[in-house]
């Protein structure tokens, strides 16, 4: 799963200042020149000085310029925003509008997958198996995401805990101690009921698992291990949507993950389960 910094960049764009936005624009509308240039080169072409672009690799994770530029050389040149995401304009008809809907949420996996390493995702499944409890927390949509992760791992021998209501989980949340995992989700990692939980559980020296699209954001500097989400904005579709879609996919991996490493005793609990909910059914 190699990184795209481009895609990174991109879908990132937003929560970046003005200066480092301007540098950002010019990257992904000028890769080709930009896997090529210098650093004074980079700061000629994008008007940003050379000190303002030597912090923000930092910022975004490298070390140096070199090796963000070795890290830029190293992938084929991507689409514009446009045609990645596929901005709906008021001449699209019903067909137009639905592939773009569709190619949106493509696009959000691909750039996530891409985004993931295998060592976040080890990480994550070890801290998930070796837990006490795991808990399951979102507020607003995130709540969908957060609710589909425990119906999904209530299958597993993993004791799980997850409620809709924002009191319960802050409730759950400051039960829960340093033998315990806590999975928080939020698109933004900027929702003030969700950072109390996370915070709350912070104290309790809970291990935090953040699945969200801001790696700058509050959530993600409370966090233990962030898993990004990644997904563009565009006019009459939130970026959260795909963001949701990538969310529950990567909730679906860690599931997938910790099943085959834990495959006889899931095995067990989803036969029992299944023999359970047949005898609801009628004959």
């Amino acid at each position: 799963m190699p990184k795209n910094i481009i895609t990174q960049l991109r879908v990132q764009r937003k929560q970046y200042n003005t200066t480092e936005q301007k540098l950002i624009d010019y990257i992904i509308h000028n890769v080709s020149q930009a896997q090529e240039a210098t650093i004074q080169e980079m700061s000629d072409g994008s008007g940003v000085s050379t000190a303002t672009i030597s912090r923000f690799v930092k910022k975004i994770g490298f070390d140096s310029f070199r090796d963000f530029s070795v890290d830029l050389a190293r992938i084929s040149v991507q689409k514009s925003p446009v045609e990645f995401f596929g901005e709906i304009v008021d001449t699209d008809d019903t067909v137009a509008i639905a592939q773009k809907v569709f190619r949106g949420a493509e696009n959000a996996l691909a750039a996530t997958v891409n985004n993931l390493t295998i060592d976040q995702l080890e990480q994550a499944t070890q801290c998930l198996i070796s837990a006490r409890r795991v808990g399951f927390f979102g507020i607003g949509g995130s709540s969908i995401v957060a609710f589909n992760a425990y119906h999904k791992f209530l299958r597993t021998p993993i004791d799980v805990i997850a409620h809709p209501d924002y009191d319960v989980q802050l409730m759950q949340a400051v039960r829960l101690d340093h033998t315990d995992v806590a999975v928080v989700i939020s698109h933004s990692g900027r929702n003030k009921d969700t950072l109390l939980i996370a915070q709350k559980l912070s104290e309790n020296h809970v291990k935090i698992i953040a699945i969200t699209s801001f790696p700058d954001s509050p959530l993600a500097k409370l966090a233990d291990l962030v898993l990004l989400s990644l997904a563009e904005e565009v006019n009459f579709r939130s970026e959260s949507m795909s963001s949701l879609i990538a969310q529950i996919t990567i909730i679906d991996t860690l599931f997938t993950l910790v099943g085959s490493q834990l495959s006889e005793d899931t095995q067990s609990v989803v036969d029992t389960m299944r023999d359970t909910i047949e005898e609801t059914r009628a004959q």
